[in-house]
């Protein structure tokens, strides 16, 4: 009988092994936690269909950024759930803004945290959309201006970095001009660059109240179906000034993620989404699945795909277990 010469589960014998021989780790510092900010006082409200994910008044934000700070996640990602609403998304640019405000909270009580800011304006737009809207269409020039404020207005806010997730057209190199003009030259951008139009969304709309109030944003996000696109619209974006590059959604993108890893060679971030995420909720309050040997497996997944950062609900919930197993 021949028995084999390459024995690979000579490697897989022990829990020390496998640890040596091991090729992609997920770490700390991989890690952007998303967090919902909103009007009022003494809000700590959960996201029905987000389990664990909550949105949270200015006093209840600076209180949870003390948790994030204790597990050592270094960066957090703003989102803002203003109290109006308005044709133009006034809220999502104005000096006294939600965002605005938890920038400088956040900033005030944990000066090292890195402060990353979501610049749209679905959240704060009556209808929905990430733009102005005439006739139904949505305008990508005229939009491009209120994003300039709202990415300016940030940084004065004192963001670390700023992360456009509209998809209008040259929308990075507008904030880049406006930044390098108005004296934010240091402060990276983070372009959604391959970001789908997809049915992995929903429940952040559940949390941002930003469900379109008529059709959908098919006309401005990608179609899930295309690959090549996600190349051409991430090397317009490095081309106007794109510090990293990311991928929404995750999982059924990782294949996105490994061509944009490849090709551009750039800081490559990828975003497990809210429907990933209330998924394995639901799975494993169903006792279906193990939450935590599932969502490390998912983790594990983006960094063998070619992922330098992970912008995940999870996050707090790795932390913990990265932290056990130390």
């Amino acid at each position: 009988m021949t028995y084999p010469i390459r024995r690979p589960r000579r490697l897989r014998s022990s829990e020390n092994i496998r640890n040596m021989v091991r090729e992609n780790q997920v770490s700390l510092s991989d890690l952007i936690y998303p967090m919902f900010v909103c009007e009022g006082k003494g809000i700590k409200s959960e996201v029905t269909s987000m389990p664990g994910v909550y949105n949270l008044s200015l006093d209840k934000f600076a209180a949870e950024l003390a948790g994030v700070v204790e597990l050592k996640v270094p960066a957090v990602l703003l989102f803002g759930v203003p109290a109006a609403k308005d044709f133009e998304g006034t809220g999502a640019y104005a000096e006294d803004g939600i965002v605005q405000k938890a920038i400088k909270t956040a900033k005030a009580a944990y000066p090292g945290l890195y402060v990353i800011t979501d610049v749209c304006l679905c959240e704060y737009t009556d209808h929905g959309h990430c733009g102005i809207v005439k006739d139904g269409d949505v305008l990508n020039d005229p939009t491009l201006q209120l994003l300039i404020k709202t990415a300016v207005s940030h940084a004065k806010a004192g963001a670390d970095m700023v992360a456009p997730s509209d998809m209008m057209d040259g929308r990075v190199g507008a904030i880049r001009d406006a930044f390098d003009e108005d004296g934010f030259e240091h402060i990276p951008i983070m372009a959604y660059s391959a970001k789908y139009a997809s049915a992995f969304y929903g429940p952040f709309r559940d949390a941002a109240g930003s469900t379109p109030q008529f059709g959908d944003r098919r006309s401005y996000q990608m179609d899930p179906a295309n690959g090549d696109e996600a190349l051409m619209e991430t090397a317009l974006d490095i081309e106007e000034g794109a510090d990293i590059i990311m991928v929404k959604p995750g999982l059924a993108y990782m294949d996105i993620l490994r061509r944009l890893k490849d090709e551009f060679r750039l800081p490559t971030a990828v975003y497990n989404v809210s429907g990933e995420y209330s998924m394995v909720k639901a799975a494993a309050a169903n006792g279906w699945v193990d939450e935590k040997r599932i969502v490390m497996e998912i983790m594990n997944g983006f960094k063998r795909a070619g992922a330098d950062l992970i912008l995940t609900y999870h996050a707090l919930d790795v932390a913990r277990w990265l932290k056990e197993e130390k």
